[in-house]
């Protein structure tokens, strides 16, 4: 039996902001909008992967998961690395400069607008 991840959304307070910060963030990697959300927000797409930005269905604060993170693979490290930039220069917090970890895994960290935590990586090919 088959299974992939469907979709990962990111709760937000200030949809103005979260969509521009998104837009031009998952934009430089090729992800394009796919819909709006009628409660407020978007839902992006790459291929069959898809991403949201959504104010909370409970109509509540929108708060940041304590150990909850989604990650972003890209084929190249110069890519990975470039995202990662990309978050910064949009206000997003560095919470880990984009660098090998050892064994061909190339890891970075931050935190988007709202602190929902972001991970960027890329495996290089084993040799």
């Amino acid at each position: 039996m088959g299974s992939r991840l469907g979709y990962f959304t990111v709760g937000t307070n200030d949809t103005e902001k979260a969509l521009a910060f998104y837009d031009a963030l998952l934009g430089s990697a090729g992800w394009e909008p796919y819909f709006e959300s009628p409660r407020g927000g978007r839902i992006y797409r790459n291929g069959g992967e898809m991403f949201g930005v959504l104010k909370p269905y409970d109509e509540q604060t929108a708060t940041v998961g304590n150990g909850t993170m989604c990650s972003f693979g890209f084929d190249t490290a110069e890519e990975a690395s470039a995202f990662h930039a990309k978050a910064l220069e949009l206000g997003g917090a560095n919470e880990g400069d984009f660098s090998d970890r050892g064994n061909g895994a190339s890891f970075g960290y931050c935190r988007d607008l709202d602190g929902n935590k972001l991970c960027v990586y890329h495996f290089a090919a084993a040799g």
